[in-house]
């Protein structure tokens, strides 16, 4: 088909539109190049069809969406109508904005084109002056040199008639002219030269220049200053006053400048901008370095103005509000008063979208009594064996692990020690779980740590499953467990309850099966969720400080995701996440909600239980710790102070009549230290108590040993060791270092030793009574009575107490005891003998003698 039936020949879219670019370069050079411009495409939405063509029907609301079993659970036709009609509506908004942002577009083309054309037509027009004042300066160029030809001329004239020479002409030739001013001055020895000639010349002397060789040279000089070098030097010599009538011209350099700023005012550019008034955030104290960087000025001009207030101060002093607001105020801006706890707002704590929200899987809690098998479980479940690893076959951490079910699930579980020491332990795993498992052995049923671990669960209002454990044993008895839970407000599904109860066996695997099961129904209940994609947070289960890799802390994740990395704080450190490590031991990337995971990279050893946030910088990190410990400082320090001195004397008077047994603590990790320091202060009575003077996570150093030197106590290390330096310096200072790897027999000990402080328990026991018949005074013993023991014996080593009218009235010891005239030991019941008293003698007829013996006791604590 040709081009003469009128349709348009094939091809890509039309030739393309050529325009041209104006290139500059230096020296006022400019060029101009032809350019291919290419056109936006611009996607304009198509009309909806008519009524009656095809594709009008589209919009309807459709009836038949497929196979429904295809679809995704619980879409129904309702709803894909509802999604269809939301995609219909999206796509209409974005043809909206696509007109939208094409019609700016052509805007936003036709104000750079009017800009374009403004600026070309003011560089015309500074194009057309350069030339116009280049020409002017040419033309004055040449008027200079026909000026100073005609002075030369005028030089040589008088010249001439001085040494009578002159030109029979007045009026030198114009040829002649320009030759005398542009050829240099004529040789003397020359002919036209020196009429002296060579021989007017001194011999040996430089011969000497005539005053025509003068001018010469000064004329010479003049030419070389004036036109386009006299421009470009910049100089302005006296020659150059005398021969130029117009002064200077302005250089190629000055006019690009020009050019430039003309240009630049074009565009809006190289105007000063307006001052911007910010809001400042001023807390209660500020060094002055950072409230200039607050406010965007110059430190140097903020310590300026506190000069002039009248205080010296430099950029790395901090300042009160009241004046940092003065400063605020003089510089223009506004001051914004916070608190120092505002530091913490930087802490995301947004509620997540429900479209962000996915599942997650749940955190299981083993409680329950010691030795009941919980580890033991865990271990079948995982198909490990931990117990093995923990000492005396008891569990004193807290372990952390995520298990892959026969399903395809994953779960998380927390194994928390049962031991009556570890209740912190077992109340923060209550805290961060989802879901309790109580595990009650069938041949025990509940013990003291069962009642404790379902109080924890109801005060963190977490769902329980109970696991009877041990039914593989011959005396398991599960109804007893059932029966026993009732009195605890705890009622399983088999006492037609809502608690689900599955019987397990740890050693056979026996009912694993039903227990993982009963999990997966619970939490699909709870619909756990979390947001994988915002800053991670998390809780520190356990802490500790290891030997190569320095503070550890196993975290947690509960929300979003943790990756190497990232900046977090926790309680009152902070760090960056050198390496993140799995239960397995394996090095991960990162860790998302629900997965727990050692973290390397902490500037201390942090609590267990603290919180883990993620910030952006490490500024906010290290601001939010120092405020944290600054908070802390503070409350231990309010604390003394609002004690009173009458408290004081009290406590002091207190302390003097209870004998104190200090010790310190250095364990392994920051929950058995924990846990340890919980358990010694339950020692005690009010006679003797344990104070621990410190405690620690790490190895003993010399720093412990020279504080227990000093207070006198021993060092308790729980699963550690002293290095080589603390035993030799314990083993020169006399310090008792003891170790321990099961807390039974550390409690034990203490126990023991604080045992040893108390007083030892006085028993009398009452061994007679005698009554006395008559008194007689006996020279060199004085009044000796005559006694008749009525009930029991009479001891010589015995105590006696001295009774008139029931009332005691003497209690010592006797000087005597006498059977007749012989001294004996004691005096049967029913027999006369004669007592003296060590001391007294205020005795008389009828009086009452009690005697007794002491018995001291050895007491232990409870």
């Amino acid at each position: 088909m040709s081009d003469t039936d009128g349709k348009k020949p094939l091809g890509l879219g039309g030739a393309p539109r050529s325009g041209q670019v104006k290139q500059s370069f230096s020296h006022g050079r400019t060029k101009s190049v032809v350019v291919e411009t290419k056109r936006k495409r611009v996607v304009v939405p198509t009309a909806a069809p008519k009524p009656g063509t095809p594709g009008a029907g589209q919009s309807a609301t459709p009836t038949n969406y497929g196979d429904p079993s295809k679809r995704p659970a619980g879409i129904s036709d309702a709803e894909m109508d509802r999604r269809m009609a939301a995609l219909r509506a999206a796509k209409a908004r974005e043809a909206e904005d696509a007109v939208r942002r094409a019609e700016e577009d052509r805007l936003r083309e036709e104000d750079r084109a009017r800009r374009r054309e403004e600026i070309e037509t003011k560089e015309r027009e500074d194009r057309e002056r350069i030339e116009a004042l280049r020409a002017k300066a040419e033309e004055e160029d040449r008027a200079a040199k026909a000026e100073a030809a005609a002075r030369v001329a005028a030089a040589e004239a008088r010249r001439a008639d001085v040494l009578g020479t002159r030109p029979r002409s007045n009026t030198p030739a114009p040829a002649a002219t320009e030759a005398a001013a542009a050829k240099p001055a004529a040789n003397p020895s020359t002919p036209g030269g020196d009429p002296r000639g060579p021989a007017s010349a001194k011999p040996g002397l430089a011969p000497r220049k005539t005053e025509r060789e003068r001018d010469a040279e000064r004329d010479r000089g003049a030419k070389r200053t004036t036109g386009e070098d006299a421009r470009r030097t910049g100089k302005l010599t006296l020659n150059d006053a005398l021969a130029g009538e117009g002064g200077r011209t302005r250089s190629l350099a000055a006019m690009k400048r020009k050019q430039e700023k003309a240009r630049a005012k074009a565009l809006g550019l190289g105007q000063k901008a307006e001052k911007q008034v910010r809001d400042v955030q001023l807390p209660e104290t500020i060094v002055v370095s950072e409230l200039a960087n607050r406010m965007a000025e110059r430190a140097a001009d903020v310590v300026k103005s506190l000069m002039k207030m009248g205080m010296m101060v430099t950029m790395n002093q901090p300042i009160d509000a009241d004046t940092a607001e003065l400063v605020i105020e003089e510089f223009g801006h506004k001051a914004v008063r916070v608190s120092d706890a505002d530091v913490e707002q930087v802490i995301d704590t947004v509620k997540d979208s429900d479209e962000n929200l996915l599942s997650r899987p749940p955190i299981v809690t083993i409680m329950g009594h010691v030795d009941h098998g919980k580890t033991s479980l865990l271990d079948a479940i995982r198909k490990a064996n931990v117990v093995s690893g923990e000492a005396g076959g008891i569990t004193q951490h807290i372990g952390a692990y995520q298990v892959n079910t026969d399903a395809g699930a994953k779960i998380t579980f927390l194994d928390t020690p049962g031991h009556a020491a570890f209740t912190s332990m077992r109340s923060r795993g209550a805290s961060v779980t989802d879901i309790v498992v109580l595990v009650v052995a069938a041949d025990d049923a509940v013990m003291p740590q069962t009642v404790e671990a379902i109080a924890h669960a109801k005060a963190a209002k977490v769902p329980m499953i109970v696991a009877i454990n041990k039914i593989d044993k011959y005396d398991a008895d599960p109804q007893k467990v059932r029966t026993d839970l009732l009195q605890h407000e705890v009622v399983v599904e088999a006492m037609s309850g809502d608690v689900q109860d599955v019987e397990v066996s740890a050693k056979t695997g026996k009912g694993l099966d039903n227990l993982l099961e009963a999990i997966a129904l619970q939490a699909e209940l709870l619909e756990l969720r979390a947001n994988p994609k915002r800053a991670a947070s998390g809780a520190v289960i356990e802490a500790k400080l290891d030997v190569g890799r320095g503070p550890v802390a196993t975290v947690l994740v509960q929300n979003g995701t943790l990756r190497k990395g990232d900046i977090f704080v926790v309680g009152e450190q902070w760090g960056k996440v050198r390496a993140l490590i799995n239960d397995q031991g394996e090095t991960v990337m990162e860790a998302g909600p629900s997965v727990p995971v050692e973290v390397l990279g902490l500037s201390g050893t942090p609590s267990a239980g603290d919180t883990l946030n993620v910030v952006e910088t490490e500024a906010q990190a290290r601001e939010i710790a120092d405020y944290r410990i600054k908070t802390a400082k503070d409350k231990r320090a309010a604390a003394g102070a609002a004690t009173t001195l009458e408290q004081l004397m009290a406590k002091a008077k207190a302390d003097q009549s209870v004998a104190e047994l200090p010790i310190l603590i250095k364990a392994d990790v920051q929950g058995s230290a924990e846990a340890i320091v919980q358990a010694m202060e339950k020692i005690g009575n009010d006679e003797v108590r344990v104070r621990v003077l410190h405690s620690g996570v790490g190895a003993i150093t010399d720093t412990d040993v020279g504080l227990a030197e000093a207070s006198k106590a021993p060092i308790i290390g729980f699963n550690v060791r002293a290095n080589a330096s603390a035993r030799q310096s314990a083993n020169q200072k006399g310090v008792e270092i003891r170790y321990y790897s099961i807390i039974y027999d550390l409690v034990d000990d203490i126990k023991a030793a604080a045992s040893g402080l108390l007083k030892a328990e006085v028993r009398e026991t009452f061994i007679g009574y005698a009554t006395i018949k008559e008194v007689f005074k006996v020279t060199g013993v004085g009044q000796v009575a005559g006694c008749l023991v009525t009930e029991g014996v009479a001891r010589r080593s015995a105590g006696v107490r001295l009774l008139r009218d029931s009332v005691v009235i003497h209690e010592g010891t006797l000087k005597t005891l006498k059977r007749f005239k012989d001294e004996v030991k004691e005096v049967q019941s029913g027999q006369e003998c004669g007592m003296a008293f060590e001391r007294y003698e205020d005795i008389r007829p009828g009086d009452v003698i009690e005697i007794f013996e002491r018995e001291e006791v050895q007491r232990t604590l409870a």
